[in-house]
């Protein structure tokens, strides 16, 4: 057996915002200090970012604090300290924070908040003004328990100064009583330019890592420039597992045990993994997936036994009964693999339902049987409802084996994968749309791939409140974490006792442990067990309310919230309220659900106020937040155009004093616009667009009678056009190779198969329809419209009492050469001083304004950058344009 180690998992990263146009001679904000101190005990860090900046010119500057942490981790502290006061954030119930904002909100005052960033991060951000030659002082203290995956533990520290700075240092401080069998330092700034900065040592069971650059090193190694340090340290280490039993450690009142057993034969597995083939999956994706299972079918042993099903709108399964690991029988199954086509809706209930039925007529003695699913989207067709498919599955499993869920991208419904599988002993996990897709599959079969015992029950005398005991599965490189309080401190010894089912046979680990033993912990850590308790009871609590309900899940609920508020955690339950100096902004830190996204740098008023409460209905939710390309558009507002703007119209759309007060709320603070910027008139129609890591979405004006090109695919003999009237499209039509057209008003909408003419009215009950490669969801305002591989969702939305049609392209057609408004999927743009745009080898000046999107059933208000449509389209109108007779008079 391979030597296991442990990974934990810890990103600190800053990024403070200087003066726009300044040089690096000419530094108005200066990052004089900048400190990461991350202390891991018995696998529980608990880090502080530090930054010291200053103010060194003759006028107030305001400072941006940026910090990416762990999306495992929960913020504990937040502290600014300037002119000798201080201002400490406070953990608040979510609903009571949310007051204490929206107060703020109708005083005219922004928020800030914490957002997903990317597969592992969360940023958290602020601001604050700095008077003339002041400094002022972040601090952030964030806490996590460090998990064991694929055998080991890992410690990330990611930087990003944008600036060299004089006192730079990362000092990370390890303890483990067992002792540290071995570690070892890796990363971008491990590099040889720096290897001189990064001195580590080991003292049985400590270990230092500091890393110290040089001003100098920070400008002339692999990832520095001029900007600083721009890089990550990796730092890697193993703990030594002396007992069986695992390993206990206690201290007042409160103890941990970790359960790790590496002497023990792995146990053949029966594993069904069910793959989602619908037309979403087409392109990379099945590719990406084709590759991967190829992988792991490569990757079976011979006495493990598995099934193949994939499925669309139908299921089709490999072999009707598992079959063994032969080398025969892997080389068919993987000649199945290669013809994998992705096509159809998507039958996720049935999928998965014959999934468990073959693992049921198999007989699992002394093996242990595992199901897996792997899809990108929501169930569109058979039975559709994910409430009921939850508990159609449910009943089917009954808890003998666990169902591992993995969502393939950000239109999927992971809320619904997630319930699914914490329902049935399992989890989800999110694949990402990135070139190592095929890797993270792999990896995540891998921490399943060894189940080494089965039915994993733990017992402890004279103990309470105690997190997770039962495990229906250990798999080789993880860990079982249980803790809890001591109730009686009189006991002499503190017993521990592990149930478990191996390969041949029931085992049992005993442990008895004097309670003086367990006292040995150094004064500086004697919290840190009880935090780990409440960290780790949190986490579950959150977790088990997923999937329960009623009262249950009420009680599940309210005790996360109150542990929550004890420990002061920033989690689901809880917002961090941050109040700054007097006339400055009152802000509030959430922390996001798995997926949310949210690119832009400041958001307005109302999509703040909003965003928490008005979720995006149905597959509308997913478009929200996708990272690529989306496009939205609002009539434009209160200002007169000017001809860089677009020179569209110069006509001016006169606003009431009620509505110039409104619209000053929704429109961010930064940057300050001259009185003579402007934005279109009444008879525009606003488009916002937005591109993975673009900070800032753009937006641009069209006129209201256009008639427009959307999408256009040649090689699928795919095309959508829309008239836009003046609110938003009147028409939309939909044509797919030469039989099938559709065409939506705000009346209804009809679709022709080459055959027959169906109608659907939009107020009608929820409807699906489907024929040969086209797929047809209708629910309240609201449709999906699948044809080969496209996918576009439709809202209906109203305003100032008219109705009018937005699209939304969830699937795009993987050709290069596809044209159209929506076809421009890969803008990517540069912010340059002084409000000028960069596209490729072009410059604009922009002007700050707004935009609402209609991708969510809610409209949130956006800010974005202004443009010229020609800047963003790079062509002119009349290359979008599409004809008349394309649509009905």
């Amino acid at each position: 057996m391979a030597r296991a180690t442990a990974i934990i998992t810890l990103l600190g990263f800053l990024l403070i915002c200087a003066a726009p146009g300044q040089t690096n001679k000419e530094r108005y904000v200066d990052i004089y200090s900048f400190h990461i101190n991350s202390t891991v005990t018995s696998r529980y860090a608990i880090t502080v970012i530090t930054s010291r900046v200053a103010n060194r010119v003759n006028g107030s500057k305001e400072v941006h604090f940026q910090v990416k942490i762990p999306k495992n981790a929960f913020i504990s502290k937040f502290r600014m300290t300037m002119e000798g006061k201080t201002y400490d954030g406070v953990v608040k119930k979510k609903e009571e924070a949310q007051q204490q904002y929206s107060q703020a909100v109708s005083r005219g005052e922004s928020a800030g908040m914490v957002s997903s960033v990317g597969r592992t991060l969360e940023e958290f951000k602020t601001s604050v003004t700095v008077a003339a030659f002041s400094k002022v002082t972040f601090e952030l203290v964030y806490e996590e328990l460090l998990q064991r995956q694929h055998g080991k533990y890992q410690l990330l520290i990611n930087t990003r100064p944008m600036q060299p700075v004089g006192d730079f240092k990362i000092d990370v401080y390890i303890e483990e009583s067992p002792g540290i069998s071995f570690m070892e330092v890796k990363g971008e700034l491990n590099t040889n330019e720096l290897v001189n900065a990064v001195t580590t040592s080991r003292a049985g069971d400590k270990a230092w890592v500091n890393f110290y650059p040089t001003r100098e090193q920070q400008t002339k190694c692999d990832v520095c420039g001029e900007n600083g340090l721009n890089g990550d340290l990796l730092i890697i280490y193993d703990v030594e597992r002396p007992k069986p039993s695992g390993e206990l450690k206690a201290s007042d009142g409160y103890f941990v045990h970790y359960f790790a057993p590496t002497d023990v034969q792995r146990i053949p597995k029966n594993v069904v993994f069910v793959i989602d083939r619908s037309g979403s999956m087409s392109g990379r994706k099945i590719e990406q997936t084709r590759l991967a299972m190829l992988k792991i079918l490569g990757d079976l042993a011979e006495d493990d036994y598995f099934g193949l099903i994939i499925f669309d709108r139908q299921v089709e399964v490999w072999k009707r009964k598992l079959r063994q690991a032969t080398e025969m029988n892997l080389e068919l199954a993987k000649d199945f693999v290669r013809m994998i086509q992705a096509r159809g809706a998507t039958d996720i209930n049935a999928a998965v339902l014959k999934g468990v039925e073959m693992i049921n007529k198999h007989p699992e003695e002394r093996s242990a049987s595992i199901l897996i699913l792997l899809t990108d989207g929501a169930p569109n067709t058979g039975v559709s409802d994910p409430t009921q498919i939850q508990a159609n599955v449910k009943e089917a499993i009954g808890g003998k084996f666990p169902l591992y869920c993995l969502g393939f991208g950000f239109d999927v419904n992971f809320d619904f994968l997630n319930k699914m599988a914490l329902e049935n002993n399992g989890r989800a996990r999110r694949i990402y749309e990135d070139s190592d897709a095929d890797l993270q599959l792999q990896g995540f079969y891998e921490s399943v791939a060894t189940p080494l015992l089965t039915d994993v029950q733990l017992n402890y005398t004279a103990a309470g409140n105690l997190t997770q005991t039962r495990f229906s599965r250990y798999y080789n490189g993880s860990e079982i974490v249980v803790a809890g309080q001591i109730t009686d401190n009189s006991l002499d010894a503190f017993q521990t006792e592990i149930i478990a089912i191996s390969k041949n046979s029931k085992v049992t680990y005993q442990d008895s442990v004097l309670t003086k033993g367990l006292a040995g912990v150094l004064p500086q850590h004697e919290n840190s067990i009880q935090r780990l308790w409440a960290y780790l009871t949190v986490k579950q609590l959150l977790e088990k309310e997923v999937a329960l309900t009623g009262q249950e899940k009420e009680t599940a609920r309210e005790e996360a919230l109150n542990l929550s508020l004890k420990y002061k955690f920033v989690t689901p339950l809880t917002s961090m309220v941050v109040t700054k100096p007097q006339g400055e902004d009152t802000q509030v830190a959430h922390k996001p659900k798995e997926g949310e996204k949210v690119k832009q740098r400041q958001r307005s008023q109302s999509d703040k106020l909003n965003s928490h409460r008005s979720k995006c209905s149905g597959f509308g939710r997913a478009a929200c937040r996708s990272s690529g390309h989306q496009t939205a558009f609002r009539m434009s507002g209160s200002r007169p155009v000017r001809p860089s703007d677009g020179g569209l119209n110069s006509r001016v759309h006169r606003v009431s004093p009620t509505r110039q007060r409104m619209m000053r709320l929704l429109v961010p603070k930064a940057p300050q616009l001259p009185p003579s910027t402007a934005a279109p008139p009444v008879n525009d129609v606003r488009f916002l667009s937005s591109a993975p890591d673009q900070p800032k979405p753009l937006c641009f004006d069209l006129p209201a009678t256009s008639k427009l090109r959307l999408l256009m695919d040649p090689s699928s003999n795919f095309s959508m056009s829309g008239m836009l009237s003046s609110k938003g499209f009147r028409v939309i039509a939909l044509q797919y190779k030469t039989n099938h057209n559709l065409e939506l008003s705000i009346g209804g909408i009809h679709y022709y198969d080459g055959l027959n003419t169906v109608t659907f009215l939009w107020d009608q009950k929820p409807t699906n329809h489907e024929t040969d490669g086209v797929a047809v969801i209708l629910r309240k305002d609201e449709l999906d419209v699948t044809m080969g591989t496209v996918r576009v969702v439709f809202f209906r939305h109203k305003k100032d009492g008219k109705k009018f049609l937005w699209p939304v392209v969830q699937q795009q057609p993987k050709n290069v050469n596809i044209q159209g408004i929506f076809g421009k999927n890969s803008l990517k743009y540069e912010e340059l001083p002084g409000s000028v745009i960069k596209i490729k080898d072009q410059e604009v000046k922009a002007t700050w304004s707004t935009a609402t999107d209609y991708r969510c059933s809610s409209a949130p208000v956006l800010g974005c950058w202004l443009v010229p449509y020609t800047f963003v389209l790079q062509g002119e109108l009349s290359d979008f344009m599409t004809c008349r007779r394309c649509f009905k008079p």
